[in-house]
């Protein structure tokens, strides 16, 4: 476990804008007041909303194979086939 970097409340005031770039780029921080430990400033977790093909192909060579057939036969008993028209009464 890593120990994060202690921050007075002083230097929080007068060093904000520094010290909140640095929680934007990944770095945590426990603030102190009067020497005792009385928070912390970590950054939040962002889902990402994107994966790019080289890193979707880097995840996906370590998946189980895919039996094509297996997954038809699945689907298909999983599917209602006699559904019917649903316009007719």
């Amino acid at each position: 476990m890593s120990v994060q970097p202690e921050i007075t409340q002083r230097d929080l005031r007068s060093r904000s804008k520094e010290i909140m770039d640095a929680v934007e780029g990944g770095s945590a921080f426990t603030v102190t007041r009067d020497g005792h430990q009385i928070g912390e400033l970590i950054p939040l977790r962002r889902r990402r909303r994107f994966v790019s093909r080289a890193q979707f192909a880097a995840v996906s060579r370590n998946a189980a194979p895919v039996d094509i057939e297996a997954f038809r036969v699945d689907q298909e008993a999983a599917v209602d086939q006699d559904h019917g028209d649903p316009y007719e009464r």
